[in-house]
């Protein structure tokens, strides 16, 4: 039985040792990837395909050089040299690559069966994590609030009674003066107590700005980019 989590390499790689563990790498970078697309609500192909075939480059890179230190260190140096010329990628994006890599690094050494056993329960995690929605109703109810102001009005602490009654947080983020300087553009990130109040919210804030323009959209995506 313990056989199974041993490594399936020797000091010398044969072609079924290299199939095995290729043919491992592609099964689980497919794993990863449908895991991504299942959790995610927007992605590219390019992304996904890169996500499947990536265990199998980081695996072929392990094997060649396993046992051997200055090739090691010298394949670490150069990786270390690499940058993804790309657009930023987010927090998940940046998980589902070191989900990838381990998984390659662990196939690369010859540990199959820990490689399997490790992607089946960071995707199993991933998808009872998605559809619990873990984290999400805070996000969910975190907004960018943009207030115009009369450049007469005196904007610090004006609404803090409104956002006491409304908000669970509120961080006046930037301010910007508008229309020749006549109006004053102040932008808050916010956390709602209740998203089924917006409205409401929105009403006693025109209250008190001279209903002049008031945008309550989605927190920025920008915000989770690492």
């Amino acid at each position: 039985m313990s056989g199974i989590f041993q490594s399936v390499l020797s000091l010398n790689i044969s072609l079924f040792s290299f199939l095995a563990c290729i043919i491992t790498s592609i099964v689980i970078g497919a794993a990863i990837s449908v895991t991504y697309m299942k959790t995610s609500k927007r992605y590219t192909n390019s992304f996904v395909v890169t996500l499947a075939l990536l265990p199998s480059v980081v695996m072929v890179v392990i094997m060649m050089v396993n046992g051997n230190l200055g090739a090691g260190v010298a394949v670490a140096g150069a990786f270390s040299l690499v940058r993804f010329r790309s657009i930023p990628g987010t927090a998940k994006e940046i998980g589902y690559i070191f989900i990838a890599l381990a998984s390659g690094l662990a196939t690369g050494m010859g540990y199959i069966a820990f490689a399997l056993i490790f992607t089946a329960i960071m995707c199993g995690m991933s998808i009872l994590y998605s559809v619990i929605g873990f984290g999400g109703r805070y996000v969910a109810n975190k907004k960018t609030l943009t207030v115009v102001v009369p450049e007469t009005l005196d904007y610090n602490g004006i609404f803090n009674d409104v956002f006491k009654k409304y908000l669970a947080t509120h961080e006046l983020i930037n301010v910007k003066t508008t229309n020749m300087g006549s109006l004053f553009k102040l932008k808050y990130e916010i956390t709602l107590k209740d998203p089924r109040k917006e409205k409401e919210f929105i009403d006693e804030l025109r209250c008190r700005n001279g209903n002049l323009e008031i945008i309550c959209a989605k927190a920025e995506l920008s915000q989770e980019i690492l």
